[in-house]
């Protein structure tokens, strides 16, 4: 299974359908499973972690309400639910059980792909703002802190954007251009001072970082590892 590529599960019973949804997905470059009913779609959640879910509401069956009910006690995965039904008490059920989106059929793919990309983004976002740990530093950026030999330090809002961009692309070099697009700085040599001060944050040895490093010529890069 590639790396960096979203899994989703499309649930219909309407094979047509499920097979228009997962061959539009492919070809924007997302790995994509079926199931025809709620049955074959635990059994898939039970053997692969899955991104996001496209849910059928009406099915034989376990109805894709009953199944988005009972997923949402259990795991964290983002649904879209899928219905004929256009009215606004049903759309409201499915948001009430723990649905992250709806969008009634019939539906244009583009708007499908666009709630998907938005969700993902979301969700990406939140898994970001968890703590993470670089080296001996631990990081909550949702509580803008870094707590390292038990010291905890606070880090600003335009610090806190940079370790977002950085942490979501570990191992990637980001040039003084793009850190000062982030972070909203225009001249070198503040940035330079920011990272500076970020590094007594978060390396042991500030002076000899292993974490956050200068990329000599290109600019600077965090290593989570």
């Amino acid at each position: 299974m590639e790396k960096n590529k979203s899994h989703i599960l499309v649930v219909d019973d309407d094979n047509k359908i499920k097979e228009l949804i997962k061959q539009f997905l492919n070809e924007k470059g997302y790995m994509v499973s079926t199931a025809s009913n709620a049955e074959e779609a635990k059994f898939k959640i039970n053997i692969f972690d899955f991104n996001l879910m496209v849910l059928d509401v009406m099915m034989p069956g376990q109805s894709g309400y009953e199944l988005t009910k009972e997923i949402k006690q259990s795991r964290n995965i983002p649904i879209i639910l899928l219905t004929a039904k256009g009215e606004v008490e049903n759309r409201i059920h499915g948001l009430e059980l723990g649905a992250d989106d709806y969008l009634g059929k019939p539906f244009d793919p583009k708007e499908l792909l666009l709630r998907i990309k938005n969700i993902l983004k979301a969700n990406n976002n939140k898994n970001v703002l968890k703590l993470t740990k670089v080296g001996f530093a631990e990081i909550d950026l949702s509580k803008m802190t870094i707590k390292l030999n038990e010291k905890i330090k606070k880090i600003n809002s335009t610090e806190k954007k940079v370790l977002i961009k950085m942490i979501s692309s570990p191992g990637k070099i980001f040039s003084r251009e793009e850190i000062g697009k982030i972070s909203e700085i225009s001249k070198e040599r503040s940035i330079d001072v920011m990272i500076t001060r970020l590094r007594k944050k978060i390396e042991s040895n500030p002076k000899n970082p292993k974490f956050l490093q200068t990329i000599r010529g290109s600019g600077y890069v965090l290593w989570i590892k």
